[in-house]
């Protein structure tokens, strides 16, 4: 019997969107694919698989207890598979999502995409730790959200 050859490569398409136990209408896949895949690219990281999963509060908590050992809510919990490429799981918080937005005063979609490009910049080396460093992440978030496709055609 012979067994087909399975391929080496990745998939075409290594970001997918997973969505737990909420649901909201996530704007644009494509464009969110080519955007977030763009990030990468622009940080010098290999793409190799991304993961979204959206969530609710109670949901990122559970995981936060029991893989973090942090009994508290949080927007967005990462984690990463490889040191040198984007490659793991990012858990976003729909809850939280939505109350950042009305706390900041933004679209629940500008903070969506703000938190998803924050949850590549952790698989791509940043850190928010300090004051330093969460600085020169917000920088990067807010460069990459000038050029986010979603919030274009928004604001149009």
């Amino acid at each position: 019997m012979n067994f087909p050859e399975l391929p080496d490569e990745l998939p075409e398409n290594p970001i997918s969107f997973h969505f737990e136990d909420v649901t909201f209408d996530l704007p644009d896949a494509q464009q969110l694919v080519s955007w977030l895949t763009a990030i990468a690219v622009q940080e010098e990281k290999a793409l190799e698989e991304l993961n979204f999963i959206f969530c609710s509060d109670e949901h990122l908590r559970g995981i936060n207890v029991e893989y973090l050992d942090h009994d508290y809510y949080t927007d967005v919990i990462t984690f990463p598979y490889a040191d040198d490429a984007v490659h793991g799981d990012v858990f976003i918080s729909a809850d939280r999502v939505r109350d950042n937005a009305a706390a900041q005063g933004v679209s629940f979609e500008n903070e969506l995409c703000r938190i998803m490009a924050h949850g590549v910049l952790h698989l791509a080396g940043y850190e928010d730790k300090t004051p330093e460093k969460k600085a020169q992440m917000t920088l990067r978030e807010d460069f990459f959200l000038q050029s986010c496709p979603v919030l274009s055609a928004i604001s149009r």
